[in-house]
Protein backbone atom coordinates (compact mmCIF):
# COMPACT_ATOMS: atom_id res chain seq x y z
CA UNK A 1 0.00 0.00 0.00
CA UNK A 2 1.06 3.48 -0.70
CA UNK A 3 -0.07 7.14 -0.49
CA UNK A 4 -2.30 6.15 -3.98
CA UNK A 5 -4.49 3.96 -1.49
CA UNK A 6 -4.55 6.77 0.96
CA UNK A 7 -5.80 8.60 -1.56
CA UNK A 8 -8.44 6.53 -2.89
CA UNK A 9 -9.57 6.17 0.99
CA UNK A 10 -9.64 9.75 0.92
CA UNK A 11 -12.08 10.06 -1.78
CA UNK A 12 -14.36 7.25 -0.77
CA UNK A 13 -14.59 9.34 2.70
CA UNK A 14 -16.00 12.01 0.54
CA UNK A 15 -18.30 10.57 -2.45
CA UNK A 16 -19.50 7.27 -0.29
CA UNK A 17 -19.34 8.90 2.91
CA UNK A 18 -17.17 5.58 4.20
CA UNK A 19 -15.19 6.94 7.11
CA UNK A 20 -10.84 6.67 6.29
CA UNK A 21 -10.28 5.58 9.50
CA UNK A 22 -12.69 2.49 9.79
CA UNK A 23 -11.48 1.47 6.40
CA UNK A 24 -8.01 1.30 7.71
CA UNK A 25 -8.72 -0.62 10.75
CA UNK A 26 -10.74 -3.16 8.86
CA UNK A 27 -7.89 -3.79 6.45
CA UNK A 28 -5.55 -3.96 9.16
CA UNK A 29 -7.63 -6.91 11.11
CA UNK A 30 -8.50 -8.48 7.43
CA UNK A 31 -4.69 -8.17 6.85
CA UNK A 32 -3.61 -9.68 10.35
CA UNK A 33 -5.58 -12.51 9.78
CA UNK A 34 -3.50 -13.30 6.73
CA UNK A 35 -0.53 -12.73 8.61
CA UNK A 36 -1.44 -15.61 10.85
CA UNK A 37 -2.20 -17.84 7.46
CA UNK A 38 1.43 -16.82 5.71
CA UNK A 39 2.98 -17.11 9.38
CA UNK A 40 1.66 -21.15 9.96
CA UNK A 41 -0.14 -20.18 12.92
CA UNK A 42 -2.65 -21.81 13.96
CA UNK A 43 -6.52 -20.55 14.67
CA UNK A 44 -6.04 -22.06 18.82
CA UNK A 45 -2.53 -20.28 19.34
CA UNK A 46 -2.95 -17.15 20.99
CA UNK A 47 0.31 -15.34 19.49
CA UNK A 48 0.10 -11.89 18.98
CA UNK A 49 -0.35 -11.15 15.39
CA UNK A 50 0.02 -6.88 14.98
CA UNK A 51 -0.39 -5.13 11.51
CA UNK A 52 0.45 -1.35 11.64
CA UNK A 53 -0.21 0.97 8.48
CA UNK A 54 1.26 4.24 8.70
CA UNK A 55 -1.84 6.73 7.85
CA UNK A 56 0.66 9.52 6.11
CA UNK A 57 2.79 6.82 3.52
CA UNK A 58 0.35 4.21 3.66
CA UNK A 59 3.19 1.73 4.45
CA UNK A 60 2.19 -1.61 6.27
CA UNK A 61 4.40 -3.49 9.10
CA UNK A 62 3.42 -7.00 10.73
CA UNK A 63 4.72 -8.21 13.54
CA UNK A 64 4.27 -11.37 15.14
CA UNK A 65 4.90 -11.97 18.93
CA UNK A 66 6.58 -8.19 18.69
CA UNK A 67 9.01 -9.02 16.38
CA UNK A 68 8.53 -7.52 12.47
CA UNK A 69 8.06 -10.57 9.67
CA UNK A 70 8.88 -9.21 6.05
CA UNK A 71 7.36 -11.49 3.25
CA UNK A 72 7.09 -10.22 -0.36
CA UNK A 73 3.34 -11.87 -0.15
CA UNK A 74 2.31 -8.48 1.98
CA UNK A 75 1.78 -6.36 -1.03
CA UNK A 76 0.02 -8.89 -3.16
CA UNK A 77 -2.06 -10.09 -0.21
CA UNK A 78 -2.70 -6.21 0.75
CA UNK A 79 -3.73 -5.52 -2.03
CA UNK A 80 -6.40 -7.79 -2.87
CA UNK A 81 -7.67 -7.46 0.74
CA UNK A 82 -7.78 -3.82 0.80
CA UNK A 83 -9.82 -4.16 -2.22
CA UNK A 84 -12.23 -6.30 -0.87
CA UNK A 85 -12.63 -4.50 2.54
CA UNK A 86 -13.39 -1.59 0.01
CA UNK A 87 -15.91 -3.34 -1.35
CA UNK A 88 -17.84 -4.36 1.42
CA UNK A 89 -17.66 -1.54 3.40
CA UNK A 90 -18.70 0.34 0.00
CA UNK A 91 -21.99 -1.59 0.45
CA UNK A 92 -22.52 -1.89 3.97
CA UNK A 93 -21.82 2.01 3.31
CA UNK A 94 -24.30 1.90 0.86
CA UNK A 95 -26.99 0.23 2.92
CA UNK A 96 -26.51 2.24 5.91
CA UNK A 97 -27.68 4.92 3.92
CA UNK A 98 -30.55 4.03 2.23
CA UNK A 99 -31.77 2.71 5.51
CA UNK A 100 -31.23 5.87 6.81
CA UNK A 101 -33.04 8.01 3.81
CA UNK A 102 -35.92 5.58 3.88
CA UNK A 103 -36.79 5.41 7.97
CA UNK A 104 -36.68 9.13 7.56
CA UNK A 105 -39.56 8.65 5.01
CA UNK A 106 -41.84 6.89 7.28
CA UNK A 107 -45.20 7.72 7.38
CA UNK A 108 -44.99 9.12 3.75
CA UNK A 109 -45.82 8.33 0.42
CA UNK A 110 -43.31 7.23 -1.89
CA UNK A 111 -44.14 6.70 -6.06
CA UNK A 112 -42.70 3.74 -7.97
CA UNK A 113 -43.23 1.24 -10.51
CA UNK A 114 -44.05 -2.49 -10.14
CA UNK A 115 -41.32 -4.47 -10.50
CA UNK A 116 -42.09 -8.02 -9.85
CA UNK A 117 -45.20 -9.75 -8.86
CA UNK A 118 -44.72 -12.29 -6.08
CA UNK A 119 -48.08 -14.88 -4.49
CA UNK A 120 -47.98 -13.01 -1.68
CA UNK A 121 -47.17 -9.63 -2.50
CA UNK A 122 -45.84 -7.25 -5.07
CA UNK A 123 -41.93 -5.87 -5.14
CA UNK A 124 -41.84 -2.32 -6.23
CA UNK A 125 -39.10 -0.17 -7.38
CA UNK A 126 -38.53 3.22 -6.07
CA UNK A 127 -36.60 5.14 -8.63
CA UNK A 128 -33.71 3.06 -8.30
CA UNK A 129 -33.02 3.51 -4.56
CA UNK A 130 -34.42 0.84 -2.67
CA UNK A 131 -37.19 -1.97 -3.47
CA UNK A 132 -40.62 -1.87 -1.39
CA UNK A 133 -42.40 -5.22 -0.64
CA UNK A 134 -46.74 -4.65 -0.58
CA UNK A 135 -47.87 -7.70 1.04
CA UNK A 136 -51.47 -8.38 -0.67
CA UNK A 137 -52.90 -7.96 2.71
CA UNK A 138 -51.63 -3.95 3.12
CA UNK A 139 -53.56 -3.62 -0.80
CA UNK A 140 -56.96 -1.70 -0.93
CA UNK A 141 -59.66 -4.54 -2.35
CA UNK A 142 -59.76 -2.02 -5.24
CA UNK A 143 -56.23 -2.30 -6.26
CA UNK A 144 -55.46 -4.60 -9.48
CA UNK A 145 -51.52 -3.84 -10.66
CA UNK A 146 -49.40 -5.71 -13.10
CA UNK A 147 -45.37 -5.26 -14.01
CA UNK A 148 -44.71 -1.67 -15.14
CA UNK A 149 -47.82 0.04 -13.15
CA UNK A 150 -46.72 3.03 -11.37
CA UNK A 151 -47.78 3.17 -7.46
CA UNK A 152 -48.25 5.47 -4.95
CA UNK A 153 -48.07 4.10 -1.70
CA UNK A 154 -47.51 4.91 2.28
CA UNK A 155 -44.34 3.84 3.94
CA UNK A 156 -45.54 1.59 6.49
CA UNK A 157 -42.41 0.41 8.17
CA UNK A 158 -38.52 0.59 7.68
CA UNK A 159 -36.60 -2.18 9.17
CA UNK A 160 -33.02 -3.89 9.22
CA UNK A 161 -34.05 -7.49 7.69
CA UNK A 162 -31.13 -9.24 5.75
CA UNK A 163 -30.79 -5.15 4.17
CA UNK A 164 -33.52 -2.38 3.87
CA UNK A 165 -37.19 -3.94 3.95
CA UNK A 166 -39.22 -1.46 3.28
CA UNK A 167 -43.23 -2.18 3.51
CA UNK A 168 -45.57 -0.26 1.84
CA UNK A 169 -49.50 -0.06 2.10
CA UNK A 170 -52.10 1.42 0.49
CA UNK A 171 -54.53 -0.01 3.28
CA UNK A 172 -53.39 2.11 6.30
CA UNK A 173 -55.52 5.17 6.54
CA UNK A 174 -52.61 7.58 6.62
CA UNK A 175 -52.62 7.66 2.83
CA UNK A 176 -55.71 8.96 2.57
CA UNK A 177 -54.38 11.42 5.20
CA UNK A 178 -51.43 12.13 2.88
CA UNK A 179 -53.01 12.82 0.20
CA UNK A 180 -55.40 14.61 1.28
CA UNK A 181 -52.14 16.98 1.82
CA UNK A 182 -50.65 16.95 -1.13
CA UNK A 183 -54.04 17.44 -2.99
CA UNK A 184 -54.91 20.65 -0.48
CA UNK A 185 -52.40 23.20 0.03
CA UNK A 186 -54.03 24.68 3.37
CA UNK A 187 -53.76 21.27 4.77
CA UNK A 188 -50.07 21.21 3.89
CA UNK A 189 -49.94 24.89 5.29
CA UNK A 190 -50.83 24.48 8.42
CA UNK A 191 -54.80 26.26 7.72
CA UNK A 192 -56.65 23.18 7.94
CA UNK A 193 -55.90 20.39 9.99
CA UNK A 194 -56.85 17.01 10.29
CA UNK A 195 -58.58 15.94 13.23
CA UNK A 196 -59.28 11.97 13.02
CA UNK A 197 -59.85 9.85 9.86
CA UNK A 198 -61.73 6.32 9.85
CA UNK A 199 -61.15 3.87 7.17
CA UNK A 200 -62.25 0.76 5.38
CA UNK A 201 -60.06 0.57 2.45
CA UNK A 202 -61.57 0.02 -0.83
CA UNK A 203 -65.55 1.12 0.37
CA UNK A 204 -65.66 4.30 2.12
CA UNK A 205 -63.31 6.77 4.24
CA UNK A 206 -64.61 9.73 6.61
CA UNK A 207 -61.96 12.12 7.35
CA UNK A 208 -62.90 14.92 9.68
CA UNK A 209 -61.24 18.61 9.45
CA UNK A 210 -60.75 21.56 11.14
CA UNK A 211 -59.90 25.34 9.94
CA UNK A 212 -58.20 27.67 11.96
CA UNK A 213 -58.78 30.61 10.03
CA UNK A 214 -62.08 31.20 10.04
CA UNK A 215 -62.20 32.71 6.67
CA UNK A 216 -61.06 29.36 5.49
CA UNK A 217 -64.00 26.52 4.83
CA UNK A 218 -62.17 23.34 5.84
CA UNK A 219 -64.80 20.99 3.64
CA UNK A 220 -64.77 23.66 0.68
CA UNK A 221 -60.96 23.97 1.01
CA UNK A 222 -60.55 20.22 0.99
CA UNK A 223 -63.32 19.57 -1.91
CA UNK A 224 -61.87 22.00 -4.39
CA UNK A 225 -63.93 23.63 -7.09
CA UNK A 226 -66.15 21.50 -8.51
CA UNK A 227 -64.74 18.76 -6.27
CA UNK A 228 -61.61 18.66 -8.25
CA UNK A 229 -59.16 18.11 -5.12
CA UNK A 230 -61.00 14.84 -3.63
CA UNK A 231 -61.89 13.67 -6.82
CA UNK A 232 -58.44 13.32 -7.46
CA UNK A 233 -57.75 11.66 -4.39
CA UNK A 234 -61.26 9.51 -5.23
CA UNK A 235 -59.31 8.32 -8.57
CA UNK A 236 -55.84 7.65 -6.73
CA UNK A 237 -57.92 5.27 -4.08
CA UNK A 238 -59.50 3.42 -7.19
CA UNK A 239 -63.07 4.74 -6.20
CA UNK A 240 -63.18 4.82 -2.78
CA UNK A 241 -66.21 7.40 -1.57
CA UNK A 242 -64.71 9.59 0.91
CA UNK A 243 -66.53 11.43 2.91
CA UNK A 244 -65.30 15.23 4.20
CA UNK A 245 -66.69 15.91 8.21
CA UNK A 246 -66.64 19.41 9.38
CA UNK A 247 -64.73 18.76 13.26
CA UNK A 248 -66.22 20.33 16.07
CA UNK A 249 -65.61 20.45 19.93
CA UNK A 250 -69.05 19.80 20.21
CA UNK A 251 -69.30 16.26 20.95
CA UNK A 252 -73.16 16.41 19.99
CA UNK A 253 -72.34 18.48 16.46
CA UNK A 254 -69.35 16.10 15.37
CA UNK A 255 -71.37 12.64 15.95
CA UNK A 256 -74.34 14.55 14.17
CA UNK A 257 -71.61 15.61 11.08
CA UNK A 258 -69.81 12.13 11.39
CA UNK A 259 -73.38 10.26 10.63
CA UNK A 260 -74.27 12.34 7.50
CA UNK A 261 -76.36 11.80 5.71
CA UNK A 262 -78.54 11.04 8.08
CA UNK A 263 -80.91 13.28 9.99
CA UNK A 264 -80.51 13.22 13.74
CA UNK A 265 -83.05 14.04 16.02
CA UNK A 266 -82.08 13.56 19.89
CA UNK A 267 -78.81 12.79 21.10
CA UNK A 268 -77.80 11.57 24.82
CA UNK A 269 -74.52 11.17 26.41
CA UNK A 270 -72.29 9.38 28.66
CA UNK A 271 -69.19 11.09 28.87
CA UNK A 272 -67.73 8.49 31.09
CA UNK A 273 -67.62 6.40 29.10
CA UNK A 274 -67.94 7.62 26.05
CA UNK A 275 -71.21 6.26 25.01
CA UNK A 276 -73.92 8.05 22.42
CA UNK A 277 -77.42 7.33 21.95
CA UNK A 278 -79.15 8.36 18.94
CA UNK A 279 -82.42 9.11 18.35
CA UNK A 280 -83.71 9.61 15.05
CA UNK A 281 -87.10 8.78 12.93
CA UNK A 282 -87.37 5.26 11.65
CA UNK A 283 -87.05 6.77 7.73
CA UNK A 284 -83.43 7.93 8.86
CA UNK A 285 -82.56 4.97 10.42
CA UNK A 286 -80.90 2.68 7.34
CA UNK A 287 -78.97 6.11 6.27
CA UNK A 288 -77.41 6.86 9.53
CA UNK A 289 -76.82 2.55 9.81
CA UNK A 290 -75.52 2.03 6.34
CA UNK A 291 -74.85 -0.82 4.13
CA UNK A 292 -73.97 -2.90 6.38
CA UNK A 293 -73.41 -0.62 9.36
CA UNK A 294 -70.79 0.73 7.92
CA UNK A 295 -71.90 4.45 8.53
CA UNK A 296 -71.88 4.28 12.18
CA UNK A 297 -69.07 2.16 12.26
CA UNK A 298 -66.97 4.73 10.54
CA UNK A 299 -68.89 7.44 12.43
CA UNK A 300 -67.55 5.74 15.72
CA UNK A 301 -64.26 5.55 14.93
CA UNK A 302 -64.30 9.00 13.73
CA UNK A 303 -65.14 10.61 16.60
CA UNK A 304 -63.76 7.59 19.50
CA UNK A 305 -67.56 7.48 20.70
CA UNK A 306 -69.65 4.48 21.16
CA UNK A 307 -72.68 5.53 19.10
CA UNK A 308 -76.05 3.34 19.96
CA UNK A 309 -78.47 4.21 16.87
CA UNK A 310 -81.71 4.08 17.69
CA UNK A 311 -85.09 5.05 15.90
CA UNK A 312 -87.91 5.68 18.41
CA UNK A 313 -90.14 3.14 16.62
CA UNK A 314 -87.47 0.90 17.39
CA UNK A 315 -87.01 1.48 21.28
CA UNK A 316 -91.31 1.17 21.56
CA UNK A 317 -90.53 -2.27 20.03
CA UNK A 318 -88.10 -3.14 22.51
CA UNK A 319 -90.66 -2.23 25.38
CA UNK A 320 -93.23 -4.22 24.06
CA UNK A 321 -90.48 -7.52 23.51
CA UNK A 322 -89.12 -6.81 27.15
CA UNK A 323 -92.11 -6.50 28.44
CA UNK A 324 -93.54 -9.69 27.86
CA UNK A 325 -91.06 -11.42 30.06
CA UNK A 326 -92.12 -12.44 33.81
CA UNK A 327 -89.20 -10.83 35.85
CA UNK A 328 -89.23 -7.50 33.63
CA UNK A 329 -93.03 -5.87 33.24
CA UNK A 330 -93.37 -3.07 31.00
CA UNK A 331 -92.18 -0.48 33.76
CA UNK A 332 -88.98 -1.86 33.88
CA UNK A 333 -88.46 -2.72 30.31
CA UNK A 334 -89.19 1.21 29.36
CA UNK A 335 -86.09 1.95 32.23
CA UNK A 336 -84.12 -0.92 30.50
CA UNK A 337 -84.59 0.45 26.85
CA UNK A 338 -83.75 4.00 28.02
CA UNK A 339 -80.45 3.02 29.78
CA UNK A 340 -79.64 1.29 26.54
CA UNK A 341 -80.22 -2.75 27.58
CA UNK A 342 -83.11 -3.16 25.22
CA UNK A 343 -81.41 -6.37 23.76
CA UNK A 344 -81.75 -9.33 25.26
CA UNK A 345 -78.14 -10.30 24.76
CA UNK A 346 -77.05 -7.51 25.96
CA UNK A 347 -78.97 -8.39 29.38
CA UNK A 348 -77.32 -11.90 29.46
CA UNK A 349 -74.04 -10.66 29.29
CA UNK A 350 -74.28 -8.08 31.81
CA UNK A 351 -72.90 -8.45 35.46
CA UNK A 352 -75.85 -8.53 38.14
CA UNK A 353 -73.85 -5.71 40.33
CA UNK A 354 -73.69 -3.12 37.11
CA UNK A 355 -77.62 -3.86 36.20
CA UNK A 356 -78.29 -3.32 40.04
CA UNK A 357 -77.29 0.19 39.68
CA UNK A 358 -80.09 0.98 37.05
CA UNK A 359 -82.57 3.15 39.15
CA UNK A 360 -85.27 0.93 40.34
CA UNK A 361 -83.86 -2.64 39.61
CA UNK A 362 -82.23 -4.20 43.11
CA UNK A 363 -80.02 -6.97 43.11
CA UNK A 364 -82.60 -9.67 43.73
CA UNK A 365 -84.22 -8.19 40.23
CA UNK A 366 -81.24 -8.03 38.11
CA UNK A 367 -80.31 -11.49 39.24
CA UNK A 368 -83.83 -12.97 38.46
CA UNK A 369 -83.60 -10.35 34.77
CA UNK A 370 -80.33 -11.76 33.54
CA UNK A 371 -81.23 -15.69 34.26
CA UNK A 372 -84.45 -15.49 32.63
CA UNK A 373 -82.78 -13.50 29.75
CA UNK A 374 -79.90 -15.83 29.39
CA UNK A 375 -83.14 -18.82 29.34
CA UNK A 376 -84.80 -17.02 26.33
CA UNK A 377 -81.68 -17.20 24.31
CA UNK A 378 -81.22 -20.56 24.86
CA UNK A 379 -84.34 -21.83 24.39
CA UNK A 380 -84.68 -19.16 21.06
CA UNK A 381 -87.81 -17.29 22.87
CA UNK A 382 -86.24 -13.92 21.70
CA UNK A 383 -85.56 -12.65 17.68
CA UNK A 384 -82.28 -10.32 19.22
CA UNK A 385 -82.59 -8.51 15.95
CA UNK A 386 -86.28 -7.78 16.55
CA UNK A 387 -85.72 -4.03 17.91
CA UNK A 388 -84.11 -2.20 15.23
CA UNK A 389 -80.96 0.07 15.80
CA UNK A 390 -77.60 -0.66 16.32
CA UNK A 391 -75.04 -0.24 18.65
CA UNK A 392 -70.98 0.24 17.28
CA UNK A 393 -68.12 1.33 19.54
CA UNK A 394 -65.24 2.66 18.42
CA UNK A 395 -62.97 -0.42 18.33
CA UNK A 396 -60.99 -1.25 15.78
CA UNK A 397 -61.04 -4.38 13.52
CA UNK A 398 -58.27 -6.99 14.03
CA UNK A 399 -55.52 -6.41 11.35
CA UNK A 400 -54.73 -8.92 8.98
Amino acid sequence: MNKEFLSVLDQLEREKGLDKNVLIEAVQHALAVAARKIAHIEDDDDTDVKVEIDRERGDISVYVAGEEIVSKDFGRIAAQTARQVIIQKIREAEKENTYAEFKKKEGDIVSGVVYRMEKKAIIVDMMGKAEGIMPNSFMSPMDRFKVGDRVRAYIFEVKKDKGTQIILSRRHENLVKKLFELEVPEIYEGIVEVKSIAREAGERTKIAVFSKDDKVDCVGACVGIRGSRVKNIIDELRGEKIDIVRWSDDIKEFIKASLAPAVIGQIELDREHKRARVMLNNDQLSLAIGKKGQNVRLASKLVSWEIDVRSRESMEHEVEALAKFESIGKKIASVLVEAGCGKLDTLARMNPDELAEIKGIGPKKALSIIEEAKAALAHKKYDNNSAGGTTISNEEPKSE
